[in-house]
């Protein structure tokens, strides 16, 4: 997309043009929204472009630069050269040609453009506004990628380099801001993840193996004003070799694929590897390249294997790493699904004679490797501090939906590992003489049978976080409603076990440990929690 080579200067001066007329536009998610409506931006979602083609065919006079832009980069549809040049005055059609975002003037062709007699532009490159909330506030960029399936019409090329996707918004939602000096993207592909980073991070290193995508990373740091970040290109930790980092990030390729010559390997998605062996390495590498109470945020697929657990593979990687290791996973698909939706995603079609011998190749890898199922989850790792043992070591299944987190699940995570720290450094004796609070999200729910006065079913449900929900008995509910930060938590134990008329002992072996579940999940607030990632509290 961006010829090697190019002057850094003259490239520079072309960046900064396109951002200057992006912004003079008003090139914004919202803006490029209004002009088609939510009907037609939900079938963008689904890959239909067709709703918003005839929208913008509507015309709208009051916006011209805008209808221009979003037509020729967001739907990736051709425009008319001289309207290109009105919508771009500073950078033009030739600034554009140089960037690589658009080929070269085409003849009046099949239905693309308003002016059917004027010469196209066709796009070569997507170009979208994106914008989010995080923990610092609400934040916009402009996302260069290649274009899609959609406007190729085709499957991918094997160096594809993919844009923003449900992966890469699920990794920036997960990530914990707090500030640190240093962090790594690993496997950077369109450069997001390290533009989110650069929230928090003074400096950031991003690698990928592909020279393609990281000249694409390179235009879109420099295309949103983002001067942290430090591109490297090799496989994995190589590009940072004996360096460490505050903060890890990795969308990696970790989709399994056949290592078969005839079926395509893309670079944004294929690692090389044989199953799962890409994220395996991701997670044990971690170990060398975080520093003490550093924390590793990775994405990643793990097989099943016969009646064999993956969690149990999953805790064999981290045999001798020394990291704490919080592992979720959210998903788990059978071979043939999983099979179908990766072959689907790189762009070949079902029903095709391609399709059907793909289908073929993977069906026979996982059946010669004894795959039955693949996994998708977050793996959180941190390494403890000054060579300490690790405390955290826990793998959950949470399939569903999350709870409601507008800024993203970062600070809950965050949260979680501080109490989870807190919980490690108090014996059930030291619990006792806590006061804790329960988190304003948290709700109880009740049911009764009709004309009964004690409840059949309590429940209590976290409204943000992973949403989760608590089935608890009345001795649970009645000691988790008096956390209200005025007493201790042995005090109330004793108070609840009175009013039950139980034996106290009884009460307490019986509701501590419940009370630390509650805890861990941030559930129940502990009265002082260290936040920092320091100490442990």
């Amino acid at each position: 997309m961006i010829a090697p080579g190019t002057n850094t200067n003259a490239r520079t001066a072309d960046i900064e043009r396109l951002a200057a007329d992006l912004d003079r536009a008003g090139f914004t998610v919202d803006a490029v929204t209004s002009l088609w409506g939510p009907a037609a931006a939900a079938a963008l979602g689904r890959g239909r472009v067709e709703p918003a083609l005839r929208a913008l065919q509507a015309q709208h006079p009051s916006a011209p630069a805008l209808v221009t832009l979003a037509r020729l980069f967001v739907l990736n549809a051709p425009v008319p050269s001289d309207e290109l040049d009105t919508a771009l005055p500073t950078l033009g059609r030739e600034g554009a040609e140089r960037l690589g975002l658009v080929g070269g003037v085409a003849g009046t062709g099949a239905g693309a453009a308003p002016n059917g007699d004027a010469d196209l532009v066709h796009p070569a490159a997507d170009l979208r506004p994106y914008s989010f909330v995080d923990a610092h506030g609400v934040g916009a960029w402009w996302v260069v990628s290649d274009l899609g399936e959609i406007a190729r019409d085709g499957a991918l090329d094997e160096d594809h380099v993919l844009g923003i996707g449900g992966a890469s918004t699920t990794l920036s939602g997960l990530m914990m801001s707090r500030p640190v000096a240093s962090a790594l993207d690993l496997g950077t592909g369109c450069g997001i993840q390290a533009l989110h980073a650069s929230r928090h991070a003074v400096r950031v290193v991003a690698t990928d193996i592909s020279e393609r995508a990281l000249r694409i990373a390179d235009l879109n740091t420099r295309l949103n004003g983002v001067r942290t970040v430090e591109l490297r290109t090799g496989s994995l930790y190589a590009p940072v070799a004996g360096e460490r980092f505050d903060h890890i990030v990795s969308n990696p390729p970790f989709v399994i694929t056949p290592r078969a010559a005839d079926v395509p390997s893309y670079e944004y998605r294929d690692g090389g590897m044989i199953g799962d062996d890409l994220v395996r390495e991701v997670v044990r590498g971690a170990a060398d390249h975080l520093t003490e109470g550093g924390v590793a945020q990775i994405l990643g697929n793990w097989e099943y294997s016969g009646t064999g657990d993956a969690f149990d593979r999953l805790s064999e990687w981290l045999d001798g790493t020394g990291l704490d290791a919080w592992i979720i996973e959210r998903d788990v698909q059978d071979a043939p699904l999983y099979a179908e939706t990766w072959i689907r995603d790189g762009g070949t079609k079902p029903g095709t004679p391609e399709f059907a011998r793909l289908y073929t190749a993977w069906l026979d890898d996982f059946e010669q490797r004894g795959v039955t199922s693949v996994g998708f989850g977050y793996i959180t790792l941190r390494r403890p501090w000054a060579d300490a043992a690790p405390t955290i070591r826990v793998f959950e299944r949470l399939a569903g939906g999350l709870g409601h987190n507008p800024s993203g699940l970062g600070d809950h995570i965050a949260e979680c590992l501080a109490a989870r720290d807190w919980l490690a450094a108090r014996d059930d004796d030291a619990l006792s003489h806590e006061r804790v609070t329960v988190a304003p999200d948290v709700t109880e729910e009740r049911h009764y049978w009709p004309g009964e006065e004690d409840p059949t079913v309590l429940t209590l449900h976290q409204g943000a976080g992973f949403g989760r929900s608590l089935r608890v008995d009345t001795a649970l509910a009645a000691v988790v409603g008096a956390c209200d930060g005025e007493l201790t938590i042995g005090a109330i134990l004793g108070a609840v076990a009175s009013i039950l008329d139980v034996d106290a002992d009884a009460l307490r072996d019986e509701v501590l440990p419940q009370l630390r579940d509650l805890i861990a999940t941030a559930m129940l607030l502990p009265e002082r929690l260290d936040m920092s990632g320091d100490s442990a509290g």
